[in-house]
């Protein structure tokens, strides 16, 4: 496909005389195009509540979401991955972003790196990917070759394949099991997929990945009752969820955080079931670390 016939490449007219408006109607044209974003990422939900139910089937199988991309796409991949742990408790391990030229390439362009298929599979190799995960191949053009490289192999090791494009009949479709496409249309600055087209694949992301944790029993309501409280700030925010998701006193529920070893979801667990941290901790186990079931309550 012929990259200039792309939607994320062609020439937004409204846009022509960029270099000679005003900030504020610069600005202004900037949120009007980013408005467009949202509506056309919900023309995508079905396909994108297909690939959360194969990712969270991947997460209660002991597999993993695997993001891969190049440059903004895959940074963007990796920014969402590394997130997961403090905010889920993931372990590390669990939600992996692979970026075409390595962690390094985050800061720096890794010139080339992103039209070696080669690449993709090496990395993919390199972290055991198996049948169990679920890949998401990012690509904002649809045609990345370190991304088709990835899905060919994904595909060739049982894993469940996901794209996600910001064009139309993306080459990288045709090898994803799950094709999610968001037509962003002309950027704001001809070519520069890291505005609309980039915008568009971080709320994609953060689609699959909270959806996902949340339907693998991460929350409580809308609580991240798996945070993990690195730090103050942290720490006050589990404070506050044990109060929130129990009624308890601030006082009551730094006591139960405390015998719970800082782990909200196991303090709520004790507070709202009337037990002992290490009760809390087997009925967690038991219900899959659902707290709804682990406390009795629908």
């Amino acid at each position: 496909m012929d990259l200039s016939t792309l939607g994320t490449e062609t020439r937004n007219e409204r846009t022509a005389d960029l270099d000679r408006m005003p900030v504020t109607e610069l600005l202004s044209v900037m949120n009007d195009e980013d408005q467009t974003v949202a509506v056309a990422v919900r023309d995508a939900l079905p396909q994108i509540a297909a690939a959360v139910e194969a990712i969270t089937e991947s997460l209660r199988r002991g597999g993993r979401l695997v993001y891969l991309g190049a440059g903004t796409s895959g940074r963007i991949g990796l920014l969402d991955a590394v997130e997961c742990p403090p905010t889920f408790g993931t372990a590390p391990e669990q939600v992996v972003g692979l970026l075409s030229g390595g962690p390094g390439a985050f800061v720096t362009a890794v010139e080339g790196a992103e039209d070696e298929p080669r690449r993709a599979v090496a990395d993919l190799e390199e972290i055991g990917l198996n049948e169990r995960d679920t890949v998401v191949g990012l690509a904002a053009s649809g045609r990345t070759p370190y991304v088709i490289g990835g899905l060919e192999h994904a595909a060739a090791r049982g894993a469940v394949t996901v794209t996600v494009a910001c064009n139309r009949d993306a080459v990288v479709s045709r090898y994803a099991d799950i094709p999610i496409e968001i037509p962003t249309g002309p950027e704001v600055l001809t070519g520069s997929t890291r505005l609309k087209a980039g915008t568009a694949e971080k709320m994609v992301c953060n689609m699959l990945s909270t959806a996902s944790m949340v339907r693998s029993g991460k929350t409580y309501g809308n609580l991240m009752v798996d945070v993990k409280a690195s730090n103050d700030k942290l720490v006050d925010r589990a404070r506050r969820i044990v109060v929130q998701a129990t009624g308890a006193t601030p006082d009551t529920a730094a006591e139960a955080l405390r015998a719970a070893g800082g782990h909200a979801k196991t303090a709520i667990v004790m507070l709202l079931a009337h037990c002992t941290a290490e009760e809390a901790a087997r009925r967690l186990s038991e219900a899959h670390g659902d707290t709804r079931t682990a406390v009795g309550r629908p």
